[in-house]
């Protein structure tokens, strides 16, 4: 792997983890797109830990707040059940996408599910986006069956193309989140998710062998942090004026270049 191809693949994956257009999609398509090898299972794993920094870093407060709540004596007790509604709305996405990473990795990892991936759920993103009232606008008073509904949604975003964010969004969309708040529990439920899925892959590497030299790791891993971290920050702001339609579009109309390509 080039240094130029670690930049790229570093950046790919600090935007789009976090914007509701798919990730795994692509970076699974990139490589393709400009004939390179398929990454290492190392470079994914320490994309993960740096997009895993970013969010940490990015919303920290919120971070904090959780962490005192379940760790402090006399804490706010709001911050404490939101930190054990995120633990339990990750339960089901980490069993499955553990006894069914087999089949992910190697029978649905293609252009054509990753096509129509975006394409169904940008429709559903917009459908959502339209429909939704945003009533609920405090992310601790989300409640403990709205947070298992948006974590189940994450077993969908196992399917390459559908988006973590995008999926769990939606979900909060349609569960009567304002978008803002939405998009923020998505990025914390998103922390012991995309914590999961860098260990695992860890473990792999650890096993297999490192298959990428350090420099390349280096580059990857910074530019996923600082893309993830500015990409946070701007889809927050920018959700406080704008929809989440143009994002649906784009997942449309890519998802249709793919199929015609």
């Amino acid at each position: 792997m080039t240094i130029f191809q670690a930049f790229i693949l570093g950046l790919v994956q600090g935007v789009a983890e976090f914007l509701p257009i798919s990730s795994s999609g692509f970076l699974i398509l990139i490589p393709k797109l400009f004939g390179w090898q398929v990454q290492e299972l190392a470079y994914d794993a320490f994309l993960h830990l740096a997009s895993l920094a970013a969010i940490v870093f990015a919303l920290w407060p919120e971070v904090r707040r959780i962490l005192c709540g379940i760790f402090v004596r006399d804490a706010d007790r709001m911050w404490a059940r939101l930190g054990m509604w995120i633990v339990l709305a990750t339960i089901p996405a980490l069993i499955v996408g553990y006894f069914a990473r087999e089949i992910i990795e190697f029978q649905i990892r293609t252009d054509r599910v990753v096509a129509w991936s975006l394409i169904v759920w940008g429709i559903v993103l917009y459908v959502a986006d339209r429909i939704s009232r945003g009533r609920h606008k405090d992310v601790t008073r989300i409640g403990f069956w709205r947070a298992i509904v948006i974590g189940c949604a994450q077993v969908i975003a196992l399917i390459p193309g559908t988006s973590r964010s995008g999926i769990t969004i939606t979900a909060g969309l349609f569960a009567g989140l304002s978008r803002e708040t939405a998009a923020r529990f998505s990025f914390l439920l998103a922390i012991p998710v995309v914590a999961a899925a860098g260990l695992l892959k860890l473990g792999d590497v650890v096993v297999g062998g490192m298959g990428v030299s350090v420099l390349p790791l280096i580059v990857g891993s910074l530019t996923t942090f600082v893309a993830s971290f500015l990409t946070i920050k701007f889809l927050l702001a920018f959700l406080r004026k704008y929809s989440f339609t143009e994002f649906a579009i784009f997942r449309v109309l890519v998802g249709i270049l793919i199929l015609l390509l």
